[in-house]
């Protein structure tokens, strides 16, 4: 193939399977002697051909270089090549194939014989006496160009491994395939056919698996890792809508090629109707990119490197690049994906969307000069000594409402449904409370221990409520669903005072589509100057509806939770901060001994309830990671939040060497640890 790594890697292949055949396969001894065996294969592994093209640079007596022009293992350019690289070389091409020497003796024996006499007699050439021609010749560097394209054995195994990557990545294997015929590895032909086989074959797989495991099979490896269930949900829709055509259409859209096929086997789609639309899409599409691959990524490896070394280096680069922008066209070819490009491009811009990867270190180096200076790493448990590690991770939310237990008027109503019990007696639990409380739907589900949202439901009947319970992990909260506005108030109290302040006030809002009686849910969704931020995630939530069009004027609400990181919209409500209001929090917090920091979420009728401090009810309490949300309200700039976080950290710490003063011991770094650990292991899907 031009490349000994790309060759060794092909010969370690053939090793393998040659071994799998003979060890796991019963052959009761017939295949000991065979000639395919695994001494062959590692007789060609083991062979490093690499120093040969120095060795033959150095060799100074006669040689004689006979190959045969019907051999289809080893090319005739081969010994082309080698008869250059030694000047003095005599070069006798037969028609013969690769086994000349084992079936037709009588044409190699006078060969050889004239070539022994001249040595003996000395007028064979050496490198003293070669042509000088050819002597700078071979000075000359190795053009890849000049390795032809593949035929026989080599053309096999490249159909056979372009065929086997497509099922890895379709579209990277057609780009491979374009660079190996703008390397001149291979015939254009040979790679679209190759690639076309291994797409068509991989994809009727899929159609089958859809046709004989159906949706069950989506809970299982492998497919759940390559399909998800609310991109299946949306072919099914498409297929309700448009008919099989959609077939064609999602081989041009991003994302929706496997679960497309798949779901039409699902759907029991008609194998031939499928087989049409889908080999019509492929005839259009695989040349289409191998060509492209083959014209503009043969000039982008040159552009790369003009030496020819490092070509593996190269095809793999070049490949890489190709495919950034095969999908970046892909996706701009339709208004859906312009509009999530779009959507990806502002939560980049604005830092409200940022990843807390991206937005936290300078927080955490912060923090840690805080923990210098106060010479604890860990000080800030001691802001919540009612809270293990003071609410910094894995703290129980059913635990922290119990200790507002005194404040139960301004508690919306809950229960903690364990995970000890069997589902059955979890649902008979949640119903007895429900009728015991005289609650309705909606009622809303979350973990017991979870954050940023995770995990949290607005459930709106007792079907919902079932699924609920019993796919859940973990102790799950039962709670009232209140209804009204929602705002998320930071607290905190020194331990030396006897009043707390409020830090911050957020007020939530949900965002709400309104329909036009022409546009899909999935278009309001995207056209949205504001949703499309949250595009990907909104279409998961929605997948089930994507397809329903609103009539004019129906308000379609798209967030039902105060989560930021689940679309919420978060403004400063400062404005809302009253004497009132902070007396109603502080009458809250004081009945919660050894709480002084973090923040409440709280549902009111109205921002006048709110600032009147009358009508709360508190639906979470959040300890020492809590944050001071109101920075999130697109307005205010980077900097700003950061100073808001800043001092919420610098309480923290400083409410932390209060207690600590009065003897209490912080949380360990090994314990901490631990909480992490737990944490994340409670939060792994379980299968």
């Amino acid at each position: 193939l031009g490349d000994y790594h790309l060759n060794h890697l092909i010969h370690g292949l053939q090793v393998g399977v040659l071994w799998c055949i003979r060890e796991l396969t019963p052959h009761f001894g017939y295949l000991d002697d065979a000639m395919l065996g695994v001494e062959y294969g590692r007789n060609f592994y083991d062979t490093d051909q690499r120093p040969l093209r120095e060795a033959l640079r150095r060799f100074r007596a006669p040689m004689l270089i006979i190959h045969g022009k019907r051999d289809v293992l080893v090319p005739v350019a081969a010994a082309l090549e080698h008869h250059r690289l030694v000047a003095q070389s005599e070069l006798v091409i037969t028609e013969q194939d690769h086994f000349l020497v084992f079936h037709n003796p009588s044409v190699l024996a006078p060969v050889l014989r004239q070539f022994f006499q001249r040595v003996e007699t000395g007028k064979a050439l050496t490198r003293e006496n070669a042509d000088p021609v050819r002597v700078l010749e071979a000075a000359t560097p190795f053009d890849n160009a000049s390795v032809p394209k593949a035929v026989g054995v080599t053309a096999l195994v490249i159909f056979l491994l372009l065929a086997t990557a497509t099922l890895i990545s379709e579209d990277l294997a057609c780009i491979g395939a374009g660079l190996m015929v703008s390397q001149g590895r291979a015939g254009f032909l040979l790679v679209t056919i190759a690639c076309l086989f291994g797409i068509f074959v991989g994809d009727l797989l899929l159609f089958a698996a859809g046709r004989l495991l159906g949706r069950p099979a989506l809970r299982r490896a492998p497919l759940k890792w390559i399909i998800g269930r609310e991109a299946v949900d949306r072919s099914s829709a498409w297929f309700a809508r448009r008919g099989a055509a959609v077939i064609f259409v999602s081989r041009f859209v991003p994302g929706m090629r496997l679960p497309t096929y798949f779901t039409a086997g699902v759907l029991n789609t008609s194998f031939w109707r499928f087989g049409l639309y889908f080999f019509a899409a492929c005839l259009v599409w695989t040349p289409l990119l191998v060509a492209a691959s083959m014209f503009f990524g043969g000039e982008l490896i040159k552009w790369l490197l003009v030496d020819e070394s490092y070509l593996v280096t190269k095809l793999v680069l070049a490949a890489a690049i190709m495919f950034g922008v095969v999908k970046l066209l892909t996706r701009m070819a339709s208004s859906r994906g312009r509009r999530l490009m779009l959507g990806k491009w502002r939560r980049l811009k604005h830092w409200e969307f940022w990843p807390q990867w991206l937005f936290y270190p300078p927080v955490i180096l912060y923090i840690c000069g805080l923990a210098f200076r106060y010479r604890s790493l860990t000080l800030f448990s001691l802001a919540n000594p009612a809270i293990p590690a003071g609410g910094f991770i894995g703290e129980s939310k059913s635990e922290i409402l119990k200790g507002l237990a005194q404040a139960a008027t301004s508690i919306a109503r809950y229960k903690l449904i364990p995970e000890s019990l069997p589902p059955i007696d979890r649902i008979e639990l949640a119903r007895g409370f429900l009728t015991g409380e005289g609650l309705s739907f909606p009622v809303v589900l979350k973990p017991d221990v979870g954050q940023r949202g995770d995990g949290v439901a607005i459930v709106r009947s007792d079907g919902q409520l079932g699924e609920y319970l019993t796919d859940a992990t973990g102790d799950v909260i039962l709670q009232q669903f209140v209804d009204g506005e929602e705002y998320g108030v930071f607290y905190y109290r020194f331990p030396n005072e006897e009043r707390g302040h409020i830090l911050a006030i957020t007020d939530k809002r949900f965002p709400t589509l309104t329909g036009d009686g022409k546009r899909t849910l999935e278009e309001l969704i995207l056209d949205d100057e504001r949703a499309v931020a949250m595009g990907p995630f909104f279409l998961r939530q929605e997948s089930e509806r994507l397809e329903w069009v609103p009539e004019i004027g129906e308000k379609v609400p798209l967030v039902h939770l105060g989560t930021h990181c689940r679309g919420a919209i978060f403004l400063d409500g400062g404005h809302l901060k009253s004497p009132q209001l902070e007396a109603a929090i502080d009458g809250i917090s004081l009945c919660y001994e050894g709480f002084y920091f973090g923040r409440y979420d709280i549902r009111t009728p109205s921002a006048m309830d709110l600032r009147e401090g009358r009508n709360l009810h508190v639906i979470e309490l959040n300890g020492v990671t809590s944050e001071a949300t109101s920075i999130y309200d697109p307005k205010k700039r980077l900097w700003a939040a950061y100073r808001v976080l800043f001092r919420q950290w610098r309480i923290a710490f400083e409410i932390g060497a209060q207690n600590r003063g009065k003897g209490m011991k912080p949380t360990t770094v090994r314990e901490l640890v631990r909480l992490m650990l737990s944490y994340r292991r409670r939060a792994e899907p379980k299968e």
